[in-house]
């Protein structure tokens, strides 16, 4: 999807900005993450969900993104930015019977 990093870029902004962050920090993070194949560092923004220990991100549309798939299986390292800090974590991405992908960040630190 050509159009994510003119979505992605705004939105990033905005949840990094001391002005508005704390508004959109509620429901935004960005996720940083090294790609399995290419070894490329990328940040991007998601919607989460934080309960205790564990972060929840839903993958929308997930058939035309391929961020998430780098956490298949045994999943990956990754750092996520909110709450005014970064917090690292391990990643697993499921993916159920009807195609939805949900994203359980376990937060390490």
């Amino acid at each position: 999807m050509r159009a994510a990093p003119l979505l992605n870029a705004p939105v990033a902004a905005l949840a990094t900005s001391p002005r508005f962050g704390g508004l959109v920090n509620r429901n935004i993070a960005i996720l940083g993450y090294t790609g399995r194949r290419s070894g490329r560092i990328f940040s991007i923004p998601v919607a989460y969900r934080h309960t205790g220990e564990a972060i929840t991100i839903n993958a929308n549309l997930p058939q035309t993104k391929t961020w998430w798939r780098n956490f298949l299986g045994d999943g990956g390292p990754v750092t996520l930015q909110f709450d005014g800090g970064e917090h690292t974590g391990h990643a697993v991405a499921v993916q159920d019977h009807k195609g939805r992908v949900t994203v359980t960040v376990r937060l390490t630190d």
